[in-house]
């Protein structure tokens, strides 16, 4: 067939185009050339000759709780001072308790209950330390044994049998009764974090009706202080 191949060579993009070409060739009556076939094998997608370097890697910390004691000056706006730098940041803070410890009520003890990965820790104190009307930051849960004690107020409402044993487990708990009517107590209790979860839990099936918590301060352990 007149003006069917070119007397220059073709190449086609894949085998079924050539395969086309061919089979309209032989229907015409025209032979095939034979670059038409040569061509038609895929080409093979490039491989890579050098492996990938700098891959990220992403580590995942286990996240830690942290008792922060602080000492600062007992002036006005500290305490807003320190709560920004945590809201700011992005930072937690479980509890937070804060009294003035000197006669002459001129410097204050901030203890913070803080979690994180080791890395966020260390820049909350870096952080802390940097702030101008604070003393000193003494992380002690890093610093060794250490007591922490908590103050709660648990007011149970209850009568009969309720009553009786809202009465007997505050005796096992060694919470004292603060105050009392034919139907309520209000029981004061201090210990660890756990042991007034724990006693919370139980007054729960018991007619639990409020509870106050004042937070946990912390002390190191020995003649030492922090």
């Amino acid at each position: 067939m007149p003006g069917l191949w070119t007397t220059k060579p073709r190449r086609w993009c894949n085998v079924t185009d050539a395969q086309d070409v061919v089979r309209l060739a032989s229907d015409e009556g025209a032979p095939a050339p034979e670059h038409t076939i040569a061509h038609a094998e895929p080409v093979a997608a490039a491989t890579p000759t050098r492996p990938i370097k700098n891959v990220m890697k992403i580590q995942h910390r286990q996240s830690e709780r942290h008792v922060l004691a602080v000492t600062v000056d007992n002036e006005a706006g500290i305490l807003a001072k320190i709560a920004g730098l945590f809201t700011a940041r992005g930072y937690n803070i479980d509890s937070l308790t804060v009294a003035d410890i000197s006669e002459d009520h001129a410097v204050s003890r901030i203890t913070i209950v803080t979690n994180g990965p080791p890395p966020v820790i260390d820049q909350i104190t870096a952080q802390l330390e940097r702030l101008v009307p604070v003393h000193k930051v003494v992380d002690l849960t890093e610093a060794g044994p250490h007591v922490e004690r908590e103050l709660a107020l648990v007011k149970v409402a209850g009568k009969g049998e309720h009553r009786v044993e809202a009465l007997r487990l505050a005796g096992v708990f060694r919470a004292k009764v603060v105050d009392t009517t034919t139907e309520s107590f209000v029981f004061e209790l201090t210990g660890a974090p756990e042991k007034i979860d724990r006693f919370i839990s139980l007054m729960r099936e018991l007619g639990l009706v409020e509870v106050g918590r004042t937070g946990i301060v912390g002390m190191m352990r020995g003649a030492k202080g922090s």
